[in-house]
């Protein structure tokens, strides 16, 4: 099936009502830090390889690549990918969902892409710039979510990713905003990985914000908290990450 952009998600009306493909499909995006990265050989053959993930602002997957590396090598060729997000947990691991995305990759030198990427895996600043080291962005051109046993849905990237229109002043705050959270609201950002995202205890901080959401890494951890409203600048920012704060204390 060809998804265009406006295309809604194509699910099986039989499906649970109560179910949110949309919704699901966003969380594993920003949620899940490692990938199964499939790319082509020269002969045209799939090959399949794990890499460290990171989302821009709007959702777009972000790569670390080494041009030492095959997967490298065939995206130089051919830009076109998959990427398997897969959520673990105990258990039969087919119950869990998972989020396949067709996608076109090229390099980037944003600073935005570095920045967010180091933010969500810094380990990877030992290595970063390396020489044969670069960035690189996967453009989602279709979507496939498995969310577990008759939950199922296939759409076009417009309903995953973020409207980023407008939230200018928002990005560019995004390292004051951040930076803000993790030196003064430790206990607020532990408060909305365990009692908004179900995540574990721990010493958790904030690795992003985009007008959907707040990410947060914990050691090897990750975490989203949805906002229950887009928001567009630093002031909405801040009124949002108040009122989940009260939120979160009341849970």
């Amino acid at each position: 099936m060809t998804l265009g952009k406006e295309d809604g998600p194509q699910r099986d009306p039989r499906q649970d009502p109560s179910f949110d493909p949309v919704g699901e499909s966003k969380r594993l995006l920003r949620a899940i830090r490692t990938a199964t990265l499939a790319t082509l050989t020269e002969s045209g053959a799939p090959f399949a390889t794990l890499t460290a993930i990171a989302t821009d602002h709007d959702g777009t997957p972000i790569l670390l690549l080494s041009r030492l590396a095959h997967h490298t090598g065939n995206l130089e060729r051919d830009g076109r990918c998959s990427l398997l997000l897969a959520q673990g947990g105990r258990g039969d691991p087919m119950a869990h969902p998972r989020l396949t995305l067709v996608a076109k990759a090229a390099r980037t030198q944003a600073p935005s892409a570095r920045a967010r990427f180091l933010a969500r895996n810094p380990k990877a600043q030992l290595y970063a710039d390396f020489p044969d080291f670069s960035f690189w962005r996967a453009e989602i051109e279709a979507v496939h979510l498995n969310g577990g046993f008759a939950r199922a849905a296939d759409f076009g990237p417009a309903q995953l990713l973020a409207d980023i229109g407008g939230a200018e002043a928002l990005i560019a705050a995004e390292a004051d905003i951040l930076g803000h959270m993790n030196a003064d609201h430790a206990d607020a950002l532990a408060l909305y990985a365990e009692k908004l995202a179900g995540a574990k205890p721990g010493k958790w901080q904030a690795s992003g914000i985009d007008p959907e959401g707040l990410d947060l890494v914990c050691s090897d951890l990750t975490a989203r908290v949805a906002f229950p409203k887009i928001i567009r600048t630093p002031a909405e920012s801040r009124q949002v990450l108040v009122d989940l704060a009260r939120l979160a204390r009341g849970a």
